[in-house]
């Protein structure tokens, strides 16, 4: 069922509204008033489409997640296919290093914690992940996904730029480095 005229100018408002809130960094949580009030929407139109300000973060985050998966699947090396495994790996950190810098208040809405591993998103990494371990004839492939996945959880990358005060270069170098010592080829 294609979506009304007016219906997509709601929720592109209304994605548009809240990536600019999620943007900020503050101690209180967005509110589903301050979204609707920022998208110039009446609050029914905001609860028709999303019931709480976590369904309008994942929807935001899929919008750019799925954008990468695009890349992983069909884009260029060393991103998408034809690369060796280790660069793969490191460039697929690299992208996902650039999302939570530019979206982190976003991800820590919608993935944080144990939400991290129930996101479609999450599933698509770990199959690309396994992928590239079994390109590299890595060993036990399925109880290494998810601790080369570890590092690009919300809270590590929000306690090392933050607490720790390491760049982003700095984060993605280390993570370029675990790529390519897990996927040595053997």
């Amino acid at each position: 069922m294609r979506e009304r005229a007016d219906a997509a100018r709601n929720r592109a408002r209304v994605l548009a509204a809240a990536e600019r809130l999620f943007a900020t960094s503050r101690a209180e949580p967005i509110t589903m008033g301050e979204i609707a009030h920022e998208a110039g929407v009446g609050r029914a139109t905001l609860y028709r489409r999303f019931p709480d300000p976590a369904s309008i973060a994942l929807a935001l985050l899929d919008e750019h997640e799925h954008a990468l998966q695009e890349q992983l699947l069909r884009g260029e090396p060393p991103l998408g296919p034809g690369a060796p495994p280790a660069e793969r790996l490191a460039a697929f950190y690299a992208a996902m290093v650039d999302i939570l810098e530019r979206h982190l208040y976003l991800v820590l809405g919608a993935e944080a914690g144990a939400a991290r591993f129930e996101a479609c998103a999450y599933g698509f990494w770990r199959v690309h992940v396994r992928a590239l371990l079994v390109d590299a004839r890595a060993a036990d492939p399925d109880a290494t996904i998810d601790s080369l996945l570890a590092p690009l959880a919300p809270e590590v990358y929000q306690y090392q730029r933050h607490q720790c005060g390491l760049s982003q270069e700095r984060i993605v170098a280390a993570l370029r480095r675990l790529a390519t010592q897990a996927l040595a080829t053997h």
